[in-house]
């Protein structure tokens, strides 16, 4: 694959979330905010099935991860106790970058879908580098 190439979503990796009492605001649903932490507990435990812990990443090959861009739809709430289903689908490799079609599920149903695109940096200096190689061929794997 090229820099850059696009795919449907991949394979689907699952992860469950119960809804606590803390991830609600006032009105008893899940604070809008909250779905993107579930999110990156998703792709990290992804992440993580595939054989890959982040401090490791970082220890040893100097790279870390960061959140460059989200775009996300609410479509119903989410309440107190709830049992989740968050779903991670990886969709486009780039040379620094990975995007991911995120879903937030009740029982089959969808309650919000995000596009989070995050980025490869160094560790140290924090700039942009290029996904480290083995990642890059095992991740490409995913689409």
């Amino acid at each position: 694959m090229t820099e850059g190439n696009v795919a449907s979503p991949g394979r689907v990796f699952q992860w469950p979330v119960r809804v606590y009492y803390e991830d609600t605001d006032a009105g008893g649903v899940v604070y809008y905010a909250n779905y993107l932490k579930f999110m990156e507990r998703a792709r990290t435990e992804w992440l993580r099935a595939l054989g890959f812990d982040q401090d490791v990443l970082r220890r040893e090959w100097g790279v870390i991860f960061v959140v460059r861009s989200v775009e996300i739809e609410y479509l119903r709430p989410a309440r107190f106790n709830d049992a989740l289903q968050v779903s991670v689908s990886l969709v486009e490799m780039r040379r620094a970058s990975i995007a991911f079609l995120q879903q937030v599920c009740r029982d089959g149903t969808l309650l919000c879908e995000g596009r989070i695109r995050v980025a490869c940096i160094g560790g140290e200096d924090f700039c942009p580098c290029q996904v480290p190689d083995f990642l890059s061929r095992r991740l490409r794997d995913e689409l």
